[in-house]
């Protein structure tokens, strides 16, 4: 375990950045907090998350992937495929850091996504523990520890320092070439993590009920009569679906300039009408098709397929951007009353 004075928290990061790309949570105009690349003047956010999760940084909104020209009968394809140098990104939390597990399950499965692959192992992420979970998290009824996250790095901070735990041979060559810290025991950080546990404990999502759900599921929930209500008000507006650090649906288009084709993928979402849209016709041609979609591959269909893994975190973003406060929790309560 290192340490070092709270006071010289921008002095770390300068001497990151001096090697690496450094991202971090910032606060930006609107008091909201995103990830961004250091730079001097820039201060760590005091928020406990980021509107959207760091899957930005493996997974970017949209992302251009070849460009065609054509002149005559030539015919030039130009990749976008460019090697990705060395980054960090300082304070990810626990919920965060197991979504990086989920879409590795995906992106990094039989049929690799390199463009995935080349920043998740262009990245060594640095983790920091949460001090003060808040009532939209419930994390810990997916079996994660927000005083105890995963990572390259782990850290801690309290008033006057951060805590520093290197996990991996990533993290160890991080800390390696970091001179600022100092040796102290890892029993520094056990009274941090006691006090986050004993708010979480009583956080009213703590016991949300998951017996219901999980891998083998499908047939006693697929025709549950509660879709239709739990769907009546939802608009299909995918905000749910954009703060979701697990979410991985894709749409890849063409764009003509004039001069080139570009082909580019951007983000998707299985709540827009248009999702699954296809020329033979629309299979989930109602709203109440589209929401049961959503929840059951959170809930049964990606724990079907990954070893009883859920497709959530508990990070709460859905709860807190809803415009119209549904979501995975009133879904889990509603569907999960039956057989508690």
């Amino acid at each position: 375990m290192k340490m070092l004075p709270l006071s010289a928290l921008n002095e770390l990061f300068a001497e990151i950045s001096k090697a690496q790309t450094l991202y971090l949570p910032v606060d930006d105009a609107a008091g909201q907090a995103a990830y961004t690349r250091w730079q001097e003047g820039v201060t760590l956010s005091k928020r406990l998350n980021t509107v959207r999760s760091a899957k930005d940084l493996f997974f970017p909104q949209v992302e251009n992937l070849v460009d065609f020209r054509v002149e005559g009968k030539k015919l030039e394809v130009v990749e976008h495929r460019a090697e990705v140098a060395p980054f960090v990104i300082f304070g990810v939390r626990a919920c965060d850091c197991r979504s990086f597990d989920i879409l590795d399950r995906v992106f990094l499965s039989a049929a690799t996504d390199t463009f995935y692959q080349s920043r998740r192992e262009s990245a060594t992420v640095v983790t920091l523990a949460c001090n003060r979970p808040e009532e939209t998290c419930f994390c810990t009824a997916f079996g994660i520890d927000a005083a105890e996250p995963a990572g390259d790095v782990t850290c801690w901070m309290d008033e006057n320092a951060l805590y520093w735990r290197a996990n991996t041979e990533k993290g160890e060559a991080l800390t390696n070439a970091l001179p600022l810290f100092t040796d102290c025991p890892d029993e520094a950080v056990q009274s941090l993590q006691a006090r986050t546990r004993k708010i979480l404990e009583k956080l009213p999502l703590r016991d949300l009920p998951l017996d219901s759900f999980g891998a083998g599921k499908t047939k006693a929930l697929f025709d549950r009569p509660e879709w239709a209500q739990l769907s009546e008000s939802c608009l299909g507006c995918g905000t749910c679906t954009f703060v979701c650090p697990t979410c991985q649906c894709y749409d890849v288009e063409e764009f003509n300039t004039g001069k080139k084709v570009r082909r580019f993928r951007c983000w998707d979402s299985c709540m827009y009408s248009d999702f699954t849209q296809m020329s033979a016709g629309q299979p989930r041609p109602t709203q109440r098709e589209r929401f049961r979609q959503r929840f059951l591959h959170k809930l049964v269909y990606f724990p079907d397929n990954n070893d009883g893994c859920f497709g959530c975190v508990g990070c709460g973003r859905c709860l807190a951007k809803c415009p119209i406060h549904m979501n995975i929790v009133k879904v889990i309560k509603t569907l999960g009353e039956e057989h508690a």
